[in-house]
């Protein structure tokens, strides 16, 4: 049985004190007990010194009990979530995944810690988040929260039953053996596919465990409003580059936790307001465009 001592919160850093500071403040007023960090080493040296920064600020919190493990070599950000959360999930049943450019208010790790208690042992739920966009919160939820069937990487957690699984196959083989059994890879998203071919190669992990909840058709619980903002748009960002529609706005109170937790059926609306929001590329529906207009294009005398 897993006991809410037992349940820490990983965060995972690299160079951005901003933003930083934002989240350590968040994760200060959700009175965290055990903080485990992990920070990836500079890629360039040019971003050295502000790495230095951040190992700083990390070394000097002294509001919760710390473990921080700081990378001698840049591993990028999914070998770094892939390899840390290993090493997390190798020591601890469940646990709290937080990035250093998200702001989350008051409750929210309660929220999510109880949600870790209450579905540990129920293999049809993966994952929880405290993370929801308005623009694809289906219509019927209320104060309660609901299943999705796609994971979502802001602030979320898990347990070691799951993560297990992350080692076995990469995003593209578990796509490719979700086409097989006759489903639609693009059924939770048009973004998914792509992520999956070019995952190994751009270093990226979430895509992977999206995949695995679509192969287990495996739900993630999300809160009925987010208690979660990603602020880490723009310049200075490694892996986002302009605000979009996933911003939320200003954040209100956490919602309620249930009296009574949910039962694990998904929301039937999550898999078309998806599909609408996180629409198929058009070089994936026309895949024969790109290569005419290239022809067509150097016909002209352009050259691409």
């Amino acid at each position: 049985m897993i006991h809410d001592a037992h349940i820490p919160v990983v965060l995972f850093v690299y160079k951005r004190t901003d933003t930083l500071r934002v989240t350590l403040e968040s994760l200060r007023k959700n009175k965290v007990r055990l903080l485990i960090v992990y920070s990836d080493a500079a890629k360039i040296e040019d971003d050295r010194l502000a790495v230095d920064e951040v190992r700083k600020m990390v070394a000097q919190i002294d509001w919760c009990e710390t473990e921080l493990h700081f990378a001698e070599s840049n591993k990028g950000l999914g070998r770094s979530i892939r390899e840390g959360l290993d090493d997390v999930f190798s020591r601890f049943e469940a646990a709290v995944v937080c990035e250093d450019d998200l702001e989350f208010v008051e409750g929210t790790l309660d929220y999510l810690t109880q949600a870790l208690l209450h579905y540990a042992d129920d293999c049809k739920v993966m994952s929880v988040t405290g993370y929801t966009n308005a623009n694809i919160t289906p219509g019927d939820v209320g104060v309660n929260p609901y299943f999705d069937g796609r994971f979502e990487c802001w602030l979320w957690g898990t347990w070691r039953r799951v993560w297990k699984e992350m080692k076995s196959r990469t995003a593209l083989e578990m796509m490719n053996m979700v086409k097989e059994r006759g489903e639609d890879p693009y059924a939770w998203g048009g973004d998914l596919p792509y992520m999956a071919k070019t995952e190994l190669r751009s270093n990226i992990w979430a895509v992977r465990m999206c995949y695995l909840h679509i192969l287990n058709h495996g739900l993630c619980l999300r809160p009925p409003w987010s208690m979660v903002n990603h602020i880490g748009w723009g310049d200075g960002s490694t892996n986002c580059c302009a605000k979009n529609w996933e911003y939320n706005g200003a954040l209100k109170v956490a919602p309620p936790i249930p009296e009574v937790w949910p039962d694990p059926v998904i929301n039937l609306q999550c898999s078309r307001l998806n599909r609408k929001m996180y629409k198929r590329p058009w070089v994936d529906v026309f895949p024969t465009a790109v290569p005419i207009a290239r022809r067509l294009l150097r016909g002209m005398g352009i050259k691409v």
